[in-house]
């Protein structure tokens, strides 16, 4: 039980980052101009706008949510008495999303002073640095409901989920590589690389984890 509490337990650190989040867009404010950039194109210009109070606090908003989200998850999954079997794994997924959104508010921040960051590189080498990590981490989830590669083979067969997320580890850092070795290319092309990665390699789990599934119902 004392583990299960850990792991659903609030992080002072995480929640202190995020309202340092806010602090920082409360101190700035001022200085903001009217408009903040919200949103870039494939050729990293900046294509859409949002208000100065919807540009500073939206993005520590949404980051609040995700983290509340994240963590309300464990007490509604079916299975969630085993989530404190990964709670280190769990931890680290959620503190590395809130850590990828508030380096996304940086980046707003940067541009809505006038510098000009190169946001296509910083959004892949952040994403790609979060597909190594989940993948590494990957084989040590459990069966659950909404943590994993969750496919009705999968979420059907504790054994087809664990040979699925042993293949889907090494996917996923695969694809976090290729993520990451994009930047060496221009922002279009770097954009597509990106989405290959991510499709090619979730379309593979998917269809591995059928085929085990299947061999798996054959052999019975």
């Amino acid at each position: 039980m004392g583990k299960k509490n850990n792991l659903l337990r609030l992080s002072p650190y995480i929640l202190g980052l995020i309202l340092l989040s806010f602090l920082v867009g409360i101190a700035l404010y001022d200085h903001l101009p009217d408009k903040i950039p919200m949103h870039w194109n494939l050729k990293g210009e900046v294509d859409s706008y949002g208000s100065k109070f919807y540009g500073t606090f939206s993005l520590p908003f949404f980051t609040l949510i995700t983290y509340l989200i994240l963590i309300a998850l464990p007490k509604i999954d079916p299975k969630r008495e085993n989530y404190a079997q990964f709670a280190h794994v769990y931890n680290i997924f959620t503190a590395l999303m809130v850590l990828f959104l508030l380096s996304l508010y940086g980046v707003v921040l940067l541009a809505s002073f006038g510098y000009q960051p190169n946001v296509g590189v910083i959004v892949r080498i952040g994403l790609g640095l979060l597909f190594i990590v989940m993948g590494i981490y990957l084989p040590k989830i459990k069966h659950y409901y909404f943590i994993g590669i969750r496919t009705p083979w999968t979420l059907a067969s504790e054994e087809v989920w664990i040979k699925t997320h042993k293949v889907g580890g090494i996917l996923f850092v695969s694809a976090g590589v290729l993520i990451i070795l994009s930047i060496l290319f221009d922002d279009v092309v770097g954009f597509f690389i990106t989405m290959f990665s991510i499709f090619l390699f979730a379309a593979v789990s998917t269809v591995y984890s059928y085929l085990v599934y299947r061999k798996s119902s054959n052999s019975r």
